[in-house]
């Protein structure tokens, strides 16, 4: 890999509140998923010691968060920054729901 690709490269990470009423189910976890597939870099979703790809329905519904969970979403890669501040907007506007 290339120095200036390497500089390039960031890692970022941020806590969120499951805000929504049903937490992440099924539905919420496809949202997930479909925006961290946008991105080159590899997202990551930490909750209660448990870490799973952010690109993984399957893997996200392990982690069983209901309303009130505290997860940590962590972006690495070249677009990290842009990565989690989609991933953020879904946290912050409830995945468009109550």
């Amino acid at each position: 890999m290339k120095l200036d690709r390497l500089q390039s490269m960031t890692e970022q990470d941020q806590e969120f509140v499951v805000a929504n009423r049903l937490g992440i189910h099924a539905r919420v976890a496809a949202q997930i998923v479909k925006v961290a597939n946008q991105f080159q870099s590899d997202i990551w979703i930490t909750k209660s010691g448990s870490t799973v790809s952010g690109k993984s329905i399957l893997d996200i519904l392990t982690l069983v968060c209901p309303q009130g969970s505290k997860v940590r979403v962590s972006a690495s890669g070249v677009d990290a920054s842009e990565a989690l501040k989609a991933l953020a907007t879904l946290f912050q506007t409830k995945f468009g729901e109550s």
